[in-house]
């Protein structure tokens, strides 16, 4: 079912707001971290109200949190570098530590081959952590942005997913090359039926966002590196919805 289609769900036009190429990139990164925060991440098998099927997939926050976030994104993705560095910290402090909001990260490999190598890394780095150590994948996923370069450069290529890997204590880098060469099928496979899934629902880009509370079914959705200020408003428009 489409996102805009009113018979299950109130989707909030006036949430949307959407980046264009006008917003074009040209940040330098920052000495100092983005990720000095330590969130709680969890798995699920349950598909949720909104259609989304989490097994495989991060989720950042209180398994009863009574809004979730649904982050589509991609490694190679300027705007989403841009995000995790300026406002994905100050979300986690102030909505996901207070249990208010969950957020659940699903790859979308936008921007071609090495994006789908981190997408499908990105997997198998899960499925290694999540049941024993799940903040592992966040310094993984924090390592991997920390290193992004330009589009489709190698960056982010199998050697270097590894190399960068390697520098994440909890994360076995021989694992994920064992992974990256036994399974990648399998997970591109998966990878590509959440893609199906974001399309289906209107998704084109990254990082797109949807708000979304499962009590009331209001869904509202940003696109692009946007700033806390318009999360906020986006997050309380929907619990009031």
């Amino acid at each position: 079912m489409s996102i805009d289609q009113p018979s299950r769900r109130a989707f909030l036009a006036g949430s949307v707001v959407t980046v264009g190429a006008g917003g074009a990139y040209v940040l330098t990164r920052s000495d100092e971290t983005a990720h000095d925060i330590s969130p709680s991440i969890h798995s699920s098998d349950e598909t949720t109200a909104f259609g989304v099927d989490l097994a495989g997939k991060p989720i950042v926050g209180s398994p009863d949190a009574p809004l979730e976030i649904y982050y589509w994104t991609d490694f190679q993705c300027p705007f989403c570098e841009r995000f995790e560095r300026e406002t994905f910290p100050d979300l986690i402090r102030n909505y996901v530590e207070p249990g208010d909001v969950r957020v659940v990260l699903i790859a979308l490999p936008y921007f071609g081959a090495d994006s789908m190598t981190a997408a499908v890394a990105s997997k198998c780095v899960w499925e290694q952590v999540r049941d024993d150590d799940p903040f592992a994948y966040w310094d993984w996923h924090a390592a991997v942005f920390d290193e992004q370069g330009e589009k489709n450069s190698g960056w982010a290529s199998t050697e270097n997913l590894l190399e960068y890997t390697r520098s994440v204590d909890a994360v076995d880098a021989d694992a994920l090359e064992s992974c990256l060469e036994d399974r990648r099928p399998e997970l591109e496979d998966a990878v590509e039926t959440d893609a199906d899934r974001a399309r289906s629902i209107g998704v084109t880009g990254t990082p797109t966002f949807i708000v979304f509370d499962p009590d009331s079914e209001a869904a509202g959705s940003l696109v692009g590196a946007q700033p806390l200020e318009r999360f906020d408003k986006a997050i309380d428009r929907i619990k009031n919805a």
